[in-house]
Formats: C-alpha cells, sequence, structure tokens
C-alpha cells in the first residue's frame, strides 16, 4: 500500500474520506482492479438498483446488521458513480452532498427557512416545491416542463405505472371512483380475449400491457401499494410451493410426474398445511 491521500490504512476507516481513497485507487487506470477500472455508468448502473433492493429485502427482514452492510453496497454505487463524473471533469462527490443538501433545505423551508416560514406547512407545498425543480430541469434542456418528467425509465414497470398514474391522478386526469377502473379492467379482459382468440402475438402483448396497467390502477384507487402487494403474493406462492414440493417428496414422487388433479389436491393440501 502507497501513502499518501489514496491510502486508506493511514486514514480513519469510519471516514467517508477512506472510501473516496478506495474509490481512487479502485480506478486508478496504473494501480487499480482491472474491473473498476474498465467500467462505465451504463454498466454500473444494474448493480445500483440491486443494491437498493438489497436495501429493501435488509429492511423487510428485519435485520439490523444485514441493511448496515447494504447500507454501506448502496453507497459504495453513489460513490462510483461520482468518482466516475469526476474523472470525466462533469461533478464529484462533494457536488452530489451539496445538490442533496441544498434539495432537502429547499424543500422544508418550515425547518429550515426564515423565522415566519418555521413550523408552518403548507398544504400541497411538497408538490410545488417539486414542480419549480422539475421546471428549472426543463430550463437547463429547453424543453417546456411535464408532470411525468422526474419518474425514472429504468423504475421497474409495476412501480413505474403507479407513479405515473399517482401524477397523471394529480393532474385531474382519474376516474373519479373506483367502479370505473373496475369497469375498465373487465374491458380490458376482453380486449386481451379477442387478440388471444385471432392468435394475434403483438395484439397480445399490448393488451396484456393494458390489462396490468389497469391493475395497478386499480391498485391505486384501492390505496394499495401494488408493488407490496404483489410481493406479497409471490411469498404465499413460495410457500406453499415449497410446502407442495415437500409433500411430494414424501410420498416418493416428485411434482413433474403428478396429473393435473394431483397437482391440484396437493396445492390445496398445501395451502391447509400453512393454514391458509
Amino acid at each position: 500500500m502507497t501513502s499518501g491521500s489514496d491510502d486508506p490504512e493511514r486514514m480513519n476507516r469510519r471516514d467517508i474520506e477512506t472510501l473516496l481513497a478506495v474509490m481512487r485507487r479502485l480506478r486508478d487506470p496504473e494501480r487499480g482492479c482491472p474491473w473498476d477500472v474498465e467500467q462505465n455508468f451504463e454498466t454500473i448502473a444494474p448493480y445500483t438498483i440491486e443494491e437498493a433492493y438489497e436495501v429493501a429485502d435488509a429492511i423487510s427482514r428485519g435485520s439490523m446488521e444485514d441493511l448496515k452492510e447494504e447500507l454501506g453496497d448502496l453507497l459504495l454505487q453513489v460513490v462510483f458513480h461520482a468518482r466516475m463524473a469526476e474523472e470525466r471533469g462533469q461533478f464529484a462527490f462533494p457536488d452530489v452532498v451539496q445538490a442533496i443538501n441544498d434539495k432537502m433545505i429547499f424543500r422544508h423551508p418550515h425547518v429550515f427557512g426564515a423565522a415566519h416560514e418555521r413550523g408552518r406547512v403548507q398544504e400541497g407545498f411538497w408538490d410545488l416545491a417539486k414542480d419549480a425543480e422539475k421546471a428549472r430541469k426543463a430550463a437547463r434542456k429547453d424543453q417546456s416542463a411535464s408532470a411525468l418528467d422526474d419518474i425514472p425509465l429504468a423504475l421497474p414497470a409495476l412501480t413505474r405505472a403507479y407513479k405515473l398514474q399517482k401524477r397523471a391522478a394529480r393532474a385531474g386526469y382519474d376516474w373519479p371512483e373506483v367502479e370505473g377502473v373496475l369497469a375498465k379492467l373487465d374491458e380490458e379482459v376482453d380486449e386481451l380475449r379477442m387478440a388471444i382468440q385471432e392468435e394475434d402475438i403483438d395484439g397480445i402483448e399490448n393488451e396484456l400491457g393494458d390489462l396490468l396497467f389497469t391493475v395497478v390502477n386499480l391498485a391505486r384507487h384501492l390505496h394499495v401499494d401494488p408493488e407490496k402487494a404483489l410481493r406479497r403474493a409471490n411469498e404465499k406462492f413460495s410457500r406453499r410451493f415449497r410446502v407442495a414440493e415437500r409433500m411430494a417428496r414424501e410420498s416418493g414422487r416428485s411434482l413433474s410426474v403428478l396429473s393435473p388433479e394431483e397437482l391440484d389436491a396437493l396445492w390445496n393440501a398445501a395451502k391447509a398445511d400453512k393454514g391458509e
């Protein structure tokens, strides 16, 4: 290990500067890690998304030890992106910190504002502040601001659909009652059936997408987080499937050799086994 500012051994390992030094060294073309050196924003982005999910998973399991580790992994992603930007002369980690500090202070005048602003949370201020930020971003791009501008394309499709619908609803583009969504759901099912009957592959994909989008809208009208609901259904299915697998093994057979009727009976037994 060399001496100087990039030597983590000579620095406080609880200090962010150590992490920045580690990343500088990893990205060093001559002394760094070949894998880290060859990465770019596009190749690292999937890891950033994955680490965010790892954080959510640790929280859902209630593991504070894992959460500590996963938050560190997520922080590394921020440092990685900031270092690559710094190498291009665009911005550095301190600029990232300043940007979020400025945003949080701007969005919370009731906490950080002038004396007459503090303690007063005006209804709708958060949305107004975000709209102002979007307008500034649009001005930098020389284009008109849209209510949908800051909803990332890289979000999981289910989550993005939910956010798109919430934003459109805030602008008044929405069904007034849940019955309208249910009627639309029936309509989309009928259109999907028609596409299936016509063996229209492109139409099936299109109509299935519309159906999923409408289901998300239904969840929103029912005040249910669709991502959470689907995650719960995934876990329920996993539990039942594992029980069914175990029951089949105990009978000396595998699921793949069972008849549809036997599979159905086994599934009902798995549901009963879990008290569902």
